[in-house]
């Protein structure tokens, strides 16, 4: 797993291997990144369900001026430190070790807005919508933010307030991004 475009295109992203994680294969993350290169820089970003951290580290490599990470696994937190140390991404990343709700609340007590929100919870749970709901009533987007879902099941999400912007397909698996009007 690399980083495949931006200030740090080539280097190695530690953490391919965590149990429990699915990392976003590099040429799905070279389609996503195209698909969303005009949104990133000066973002704030959350990665809400982080692994290795490999798309948010990808957005700093980008020009995003802020990501926040958020896992649950301490082994995941543990390699997304280690990773953010090794690119020098320290000063421009805040790492949160919790489940999605506790994160999201946190963000919402901090008065936090997101630019670019990457949802990739584990296919089982179907969670993007409720996640997406909690975004929009708690006024956690900005204004044109991207919501970027990676899905297997085509789960989508329909609501007057965000509009679908992009969907493809890799196989098993869908890229759908709304946006935040």
């Amino acid at each position: 797993m690399r980083v495949i475009s931006g200030k740090l295109k080539g280097r190695n992203i530690l953490g391919y291997d965590i149990y429990g994680t699915r990392p976003t294969m590099d040429r799905v993350k070279e389609s996503l990144f195209a698909m969303i290169q005009d949104y990133i820089d000066k973002s704030c970003v959350l990665d809400l369900f982080s692994g290795s951290g490999n798309l948010g580290i990808e957005s700093l490599s980008n020009g995003a001026s802020k990501v926040y990470f958020n896992d649950k696994n301490k082994k995941c937190i543990e390699i997304i430190n280690n990773n953010l140390k090794n690119f020098d991404l320290l000063q421009n990343s805040i790492v949160t070790n919790m489940n999605y709700l506790d994160a999201l609340n946190y963000y919402k007590k901090s008065n936090i807005c997101f630019d670019l929100v990457f949802l990739d919870p584990p296919y089982k749970e179907h969670i993007i919508s409720e996640i997406i709901l909690f975004l929009l009533n708690n006024n956690l987007l900005n204004k044109n933010s991207l919501i970027i879902c990676e899905v297997n099941n085509k789960e989508i999400f329909i609501n007057d307030k965000v509009k679908l912007f992009k969907e493809r397909n890799y196989g098993d698996k869908s890229i759908i991004i709304y946006k935040y009007e």
